[in-house]
């Protein structure tokens, strides 16, 4: 199954039906999940009874949950995630000593083929971190898509895109604290490991993604306000610019010519043409205000950069849905049918009505830069649960194991591997 069907299920019933394309107004990159691993054997002796058993259930309830539709819902498997974390974010504790204690495992939901297994609490919490990020990201591509997604005319309710915003900002908050908290404990070796879901500048890039999204949107709410100037739009629309910029550069460092990757890259292409568009379409109805001839040529430049930056997009758009895994975008709406419909009108109207202008100021026929702003979304502030009390109890009651029955646990082990190998 291709990876945004599998991705975009994620908290959906399963249906016998045919499946379809999905569509996407969030783009979800990916999406890991934990592989069953034998947590009992490795830590029996070790921590408290309870606490091992308490962390495999929930462990097991998550791999349940995620790997069948039919029962789950991503406020279900959110739930458990964290709670989960509140029990994982112990074996960090260096007074424990139990960092490198059990090998966690974690695959690709889409292929199913298990990614990597690495003996690191930290590589567990930012693995679950990542999940939850994951899971948001869907969340807030529901809210913009709604049931009946065969409608050809696409209207989104301003709560919303309100709830879409701040799922954003949540997800950029998951994702920024696994880089600026979680990936420093990391050692070198285990770095050098980790899926390219993990590299820091997917990470990056994708929480720089949330942000443009979610600025994106914001214009999208300031088109239906009254109160909104066009300063706040032309605002918007160059800080969306910026963020999707941050977000290529981002990509850019790492290898992003196959797979998911590559599909992230051509959506963040897409997107940073339609940003551009909307700029540079703002931008040229301010500088039209001035009185001055240059200020009409100005106009005149930035209003034909965006039609041709709006055509450029279209292709953008297109091959972004058909790049593996196939998806499909949803009707024009919001910002988009807006700059659809003003944007050829905009630039004809203005080009014949200064034409003379153009034809005398050659000189003046330059595209002028797009004003810098300084950037307003941040994301969402993100603080660890606190761990289970269990940790913190003065006594531990760990039943003591005899040599014979730990030597038996290793020998079942082995059978087991020989038995499964991977």
């Amino acid at each position: 199954m291709g990876c945004a069907v599998s991705v975009y299920a994620v908290g959906k019933k399963k249906t016998k039906k045919k499946s379809i394309i999905p569509e996407v107004s969030i783009f979800v990159p990916s999406m890991r999940v934990p592989a069953q691993c034998d947590l009992q054997r490795t830590l029996k002796g070790v921590i408290p009874k309870d606490l091992a058993d308490r962390l495999t259930s929930i462990r097991n309830q998550i791999v349940l949950i995620a790997q069948d539709t039919d029962v789950s819902a991503i406020d279900e498997l959110q739930q458990a995630l964290e709670e989960y974390l509140s029990v994982v974010v112990g074996f960090t504790r260096k007074e424990f000593g139990l960092q490198d204690l059990i090998g966690f495992k974690w695959k690709n939901l889409e292929d199913g083929q298990e990614e990597i297994s690495v003996a690191n609490s930290w590589f567990e919490l930012l693995s679950v971190l990542h999940m939850i990020a994951m899971l948001t990201l869907v969340e807030a591509n529901m809210k913009l898509i709604p049931k009946d997604s065969d409608m050809t005319e696409r209207v989104v309710s301003g709560d919303c895109m309100r709830d879409a915003v701040d799922l954003l900002l949540k997800a950029a908050g998951y994702l920024d604290f696994c880089v600026q908290d979680v990936l420093v404990h990391l050692p070198p070796d285990v770095k050098n490991r980790l899926p390219k879901d993990l590299h820091q500048g997917i990470l990056e890039a994708t929480s720089n993604q949330a942000l443009a999204q979610g600025t994106e949107i914001q214009l999208g709410l300031a088109l239906e306000s009254q109160n909104a100037t066009l300063s706040v739009k032309r605002r918007l629309a160059c800080e969306a610019v910026s963020y999707y910029g941050q977000a290529l550069c981002c990509l850019s460092g790492d290898n992003n010519s196959h797979g998911t990757a590559k599909k992230h890259m051509s959506f963040i292409k897409w997107k940073y043409l339609e940003a551009k568009a909307a700029a540079y379409y703002y931008h040229g109805i301010i500088v039209d205000k001035g009185t001055e001839p240059s200020c009409h040529v100005s106009a005149v430049c930035c209003f034909l950069a965006a039609e041709e930056l709006l055509a450029e997009s279209k292709k953008a758009s297109l091959s972004f849905c058909l790049a593996e895994p196939v998806t499909r975008t949803p009707p024009a709406w919001g910002v988009m049918k807006h700059l659809n419909k003003k944007v050829p009108e905009t630039a004809a109207k203005k080009s014949q009505m200064y034409g003379y202008l153009l034809d005398q100021e050659k000189g003046l026929q330059v595209l002028p830069d797009l004003p810098e702003f300084q950037l307003s979304l941040k994301p969402d502030d993100y603080i660890l649960p606190q761990a289970v009390l269990t940790w913190d109890s003065e006594k531990w009651d760990i039943p003591g194991q005899s040599l014979k029955e730990h030597l038996k646990d290793c020998e079942d082990g082995v059978e087991t591997e020989e038995h499964n190998p991977h």
